[in-house]
């Protein structure tokens, strides 16, 4: 499923049990599906009127990439954390590139908020989607965004 949203383009996908599989922003090939639910929410997330995604999800991934990506839909919305922070969270301060690397395949972006996750010193570093719409969604989840 394909929407339109203030950034451009973004897409989902959707498993044939009605779960979001996948979300990224501009066009890609895994784009399928289609849930009213996602749509709806996706929709209210960029009115604003939505900080949190309830949505039923199902990525593919390891049992430690889950628990990093059950991990960053604790971080609130319009906050950040370091990536030492987030493997202090999920159990091993010493992980904090293994943390990054199941940060940076989190299939779910946006939903499963991996574009909250910076540098030790607060610095933004890579996002799938662009380091742009990295910094325009948290200056949109901290109410700064010119775009609101």
């Amino acid at each position: 499923m394909k929407f339109e949203t203030p950034i451009g383009p973004a897409w989902a996908a959707i498993d044939e049990t009605g779960a979001l599989t996948a979300f990224g922003f501009g066009s890609n090939a895994e784009e399928a599906g289609y849930s009213e639910e996602v749509d709806r929410q996706v929709r209210e997330y960029f009115d604003g009127t939505r900080t949190t995604f309830d949505l039923r999800l199902n990525p593919r991934g390891t049992a430690f990439q889950h628990q990093v990506w059950a991990e960053l839909c604790r971080i609130p919305h319009g906050e950040t954390i370091s990536y030492v922070e987030l493997a202090r969270r999920v159990g091993n301060p010493n992980a904090s590139r293994a943390v990054g690397r199941a940060n940076a395949t989190n299939p779910i972006a946006l939903v499963v908020p991996c574009h909250r996750v910076v540098g030790a010193d607060g610095t933004l570093t890579g996002y799938a989607g662009g380091i742009e719409i990295k910094r325009w969604l948290l200056d949109f989840e901290r109410g700064t965004s010119l775009f609101r």
